[in-house]
């Protein structure tokens, strides 16, 4: 397993306590990257971000801002004072909340004297399907080409990347270019069950297809053995 490849491996901690993180941290050591997510971080507020720095983990905080332009600012100029590496917003947010939050990012985290996490945005949610997008959300466009649209309004508004589906990172890649962070959920090895996941891939194939981060969650977490889960995703990527 190189550091590298598990570097591109994020985990996320969705456990509903920060008792129940700190075990399932400490229970992996390998992992260098953990995601936390609304109930986490409900749960538990910052002080679990500063338990992971502890351990001198990575940090994704995945609190999907979505709301109007001074609100996501705000937001955003606060959660630059904790030191994580990457933030999301909603695509959907729109242009100016987008451009907002960007810029509050840097001010927040020039005041505290700290590097702004890199701000990426969610594009489609990997469970919505196509059916659910036309017909609930009832937008037009098929699934691929609207996923392309917002990564294309995040880059145009100065955003460091979007979060997709691996199954639209090839396109993403191709149009976007090669500076712009491609973070990839839906992420399953071969056998495991997708769950909600409605638009899945191996870990190889959304390597090959452009993401710079897994995130892969339940095949290693609910494992029998999670260490073992997790060194065998890395044994499958570097050998690819």
């Amino acid at each position: 397993m190189t550091t590298e490849i598990a570097q591109r491996i994020i985990v996320p901690l969705d456990v509903p306590s920060e008792a129940d993180a700190i075990a399932l941290i400490d229970q992996i050591p390998q992992v260098q990257f953990w995601k936390v997510g609304l109930e986490l971080f409900v749960s538990c507020g910052p002080s679990i971000l500063e338990q992971l720095k502890q351990r001198q983990k990575k940090v994704f905080l995945d609190l999907k801002f979505h709301d109007i332009p001074n609100t996501v600012a705000g937001a955003c100029r606060s959660a630059a004072t904790y030191g994580v590496d990457l933030l999301t917003i909603h695509a959907t947010a729109g242009r100016p909340a987008l451009s907002a939050a960007q810029q509050a990012l840097q001010e927040g985290a020039q005041s505290a004297q700290t590097a702004p996490p890199k701000l990426i945005a969610i594009t489609v949610l990997t469970s919505l399907s196509l059916r659910e997008l036309a017909l609930d959300l009832k937008i037009p466009l098929e699934l691929p080409e609207y996923a392309l649209q917002m990564g294309l309004l995040a880059q145009e508004s100065g955003l460091n990347g979007i979060v997709c589906s691996p199954h639209e990172a090839e396109q993403m890649r191709q149009v976007c270019g090669d500076e712009f962070l491609i973070v990839c959920p839906g992420v399953r090895p071969p056998g495991s069950v997708t769950g909600d996941q409605k638009r899945a891939m191996t870990p190889t194939a959304a390597m090959q297809a452009g993401a710079n981060y897994l995130v892969i969650g339940r095949p290693i977490t609910t494992a029998t053995d999670p260490q073992q889960a997790f060194q065998q995703i890395c044994t499958d990527l570097v050998s690819a």
